[in-house]
């Protein structure tokens, strides 16, 4: 009798390497599913920097067809929102919200002006923050 309930309790119940592989397989499934997401998420925060460039530049493109010049380097992307000192004309904000948005990592986006690229140049240095990089750290830029 007790080899019979030794049996009966062996095959109801899962043993140590049974479950061991169970969660192989998931981990495995998981690695790949999850780099796969991890990815596509890069890739919507670079596309969201892209959009947002664009239309920070379509806000400078306002501000020069009334100031008559883009704002300096030094007035920065600020004067979207609030007027530089000593300029007339201005008759924004030329940016709806109350403060210049950063990147999707959560940088500043970089304003020189006059820009080596064109007028202007804008730019977020990507997930690391720093210039160059590739992948997810690549930078967005205007131009």
């Amino acid at each position: 009798m007790k080899a019979r309930n030794f049996r009966a309790r062996r095959l109801s119940g899962m043993t140590l390497i049974e479950i061991l592989v169970v969660l192989v397989l998931i981990a495995i499934v998981m690695g790949i599913v999850g780099g796969q997401f991890i990815q596509r998420g890069e890739k919507a925060k670079g596309d969201a920097a892209r959009i947002e460039i664009g239309q920070i530049g379509q806000a400078l493109d306002l501000y020069k067809l009334e100031i008559g010049r883009y704002p300096t380097t030094q007035e920065g992307l600020q004067a979207l929102i609030t007027a530089p000192a000593g300029v007339t004309n201005w008759n924004g904000p030329y940016w709806k919200k109350a403060q210049i948005p950063k990147d999707p990592w959560g940088n500043e986006y970089k304003y020189a002006m006059p820009g080596q690229h064109g007028a202007y140049d804008i730019i977020s240095y990507g997930a690391d923050g720093k210039e160059g990089g590739e992948g997810a750290d690549k930078d967005i830029t205007s131009w």
